[in-house]
């Protein structure tokens, strides 16, 4: 299983939470970022429908694969 974890970090004047090299917009407190990491987290485990995919790497080749909705990360939050 995959996993995703939200970290705490300060942003843009504020605070935001990060995935990996991706950050959310600032908020103005920490508090505020913890949360809407938490929601982002929550709604990473919900589950949808199966779906076939298409995309094209950087070579410029188109790949087809099929995506299981069920098949969702574990998502945390490191607030420290």
């Amino acid at each position: 299983m995959a996993r995703i974890v939200y970290s705490i970090v300060p942003h843009d004047g504020g605070w935001a939470y990060k995935a990996g090299d991706a950050y959310s917009e600032p908020f103005p407190s920490r508090e505020m970022a913890v949360t809407a990491a938490r929601i982002a987290a929550a709604e990473q485990q919900v589950g949808g429908e199966d779906e076939e995919i298409s995309f094209q790497d950087e070579a410029g080749n188109w790949h087809f694969e099929h995506a299981d909705g069920g098949d969702r990360p574990e998502a945390t939050v490191e607030d420290g």
